[in-house]
């Protein structure tokens, strides 16, 4: 073979694996592409035809046509509220948020209503239901529904939250105070006790430091109530681990005391003067001034009477605790949300819509009943600096706070007043 035979037989050898190495990147790209193609089609997402225009309609007249297919009773026990109130909420929510009210998206349709979505958040709330169950209502996708659910409670909070989370003014201590005497406990404004959240979600890291008494995880609702249930304090988020006295430690349920702008009250009990309301708690809690616990081995008829009365009127924070979890049943199962924050925002969410409830539904007697007990409330907040002076001030108010020796003074005086009251009995 000559030389030139043998460089024409190398060229076609080369062409012929340009062509071959050609083909096989043109059938590695095709098989790429399609298996690219098959993923996007695998994992895109369906667009399902709700007909939300139509679930909005048959909502109108389920509830909100001015002849219902439900009444105001059915109404009140579905959405644990009247109708009016719930026409209030969603008028300020529309206004606060833009986002809840009735708008076209791109394509020109109505988008979803603001009764709708309240419906959702509300159901959400009040039977505890997943988002997805809700779809076939209010025909909402359960992303859309967290999302609405999520701006709900954070929205009830911004709007409501200084108004029906506020502690007592001197107005409401007044009403407070008047109704503690006719229960035979002067100076008394409430009972203080924990509630247990059970979290179902808690992360695997976290669930020692939130398992306790009850051997699962839980977070701790503080919380102090009055004679009607309405919840006046409230300190949430507390790992599950801890005891009653450990949450009080966290709390600033007392710091208006020590650091001095709580309203001043002065009153008497058996002929002895006071000038700090408190507190019925059981006997877990500390000796302090602003709590009174009852007698676990009562020794007399004296305080076996105190205890009774003592016992029953604590239970009021324990009927907050019921009619919460009842009303909103969210609150009652475990909890399924992943973080404490969202957690939190639930349940102060429920708490405001509960005293929400009690302001709107309660015919309460208390304005009209007799103003003649010597009650003096003063509203006198006394600002905290760094002077010697005021600190000074500071450590005594807080000592007076835990002082154990005024905490069975005013034990002792109160089993006198209310032997006095119904010992003959």
């Amino acid at each position: 073979m000559s030389i030139s035979d043998s460089s024409s037989y190398g060229e076609e050898e080369n062409e012929e694996y340009e062509r071959f190495h050609h083909l096989r990147l043109s059938l590695i790209g095709r098989r790429l592409a399609e298996g690219a193609s098959s993923r996007r089609q695998t994992t895109s997402r369906r667009h399902i035809d709700r007909e939300r225009v139509e679930c909005n309609r048959r909502l109108m007249r389920d509830y909100f046509d001015p002849n219902p297919v439900y009444n105001a009773r059915i109404f009140r026990r579905r959405y644990r509220m009247q109708p009016r109130l719930f026409h209030r909420i969603m008028g300020d929510i529309v206004r606060f948020d833009p986002s809840f009210a009735l708008r076209r998206d791109s394509f020109g349709q109505l988008s979803l209503s603001p009764e709708q979505k309240l419906t959702g958040a509300m159901r959400m709330l009040a039977y505890g239901s997943p988002a997805d169950q809700l779809d076939e209502y209010v025909r909402m996708g359960e992303s859309t529904l967290m999302e609405v659910f999520r701006k709900f409670c954070n929205n009830i909070i911004n709007m409501y939250g200084a108004t029906y989370l506020r502690a007592p003014t001197p107005a409401d201590l007044r009403i407070l105070l008047r109704k503690a005497s006719s229960r035979g406990f002067p100076g008394m404004i409430g009972s203080i006790d924990c509630m247990h959240w059970e979290w179902r979600n808690c992360p695997s890291g976290w669930a020692g430091q939130y398992t306790g008494h009850m051997h699962r995880p839980t977070i701790i609702l503080e919380a102090m109530a009055s004679y009607n249930t309405w919840i006046w304090h409230a300190f949430f988020g507390t790992p599950g681990s801890n005891n009653d006295i450990n949450v009080l430690g966290m709390s600033p349920v007392f710091d208006c005391i020590v650091n001095g702008s709580a309203p001043h009250v002065r009153f008497e009990v058996n002929g002895h003067a006071y000038d700090q309301c408190y507190y019925l708690a059981d006997g877990i809690y500390p000796s302090w001034s602003t709590l009174v616990k009852t007698f676990s081995n009562p020794r007399s008829n004296k305080e076996a009477l105190f205890a009774q009365h003592q016992e029953a009127h604590r239970k009021d924070v324990e009927r907050a605790f019921g009619i919460l979890q009842t009303r909103w049943a969210i609150v009652r199962g475990p909890a399924r949300a992943w973080d404490v924050v969202t957690l939190n925002n639930i349940m102060l969410s429920c708490i405001i819509l509960h005293n929400m409830i009690i302001e709107d539904e309660q015919v309460d007697s208390d304005d009209e009943m007799d103003d003649d007990l010597d009650y003096e409330v003063l509203a006198q907040p006394e600002p905290i600096n760094r002077h010697q002076s005021t600190l000074i001030d500071y450590l005594a108010r807080n000592n007076r706070l835990r002082s154990s020796t005024t905490h069975h003074a005013l034990r002792n005086d109160l089993v006198e007043h209310l032997w006095n009251l119904h010992g003959n009995i």
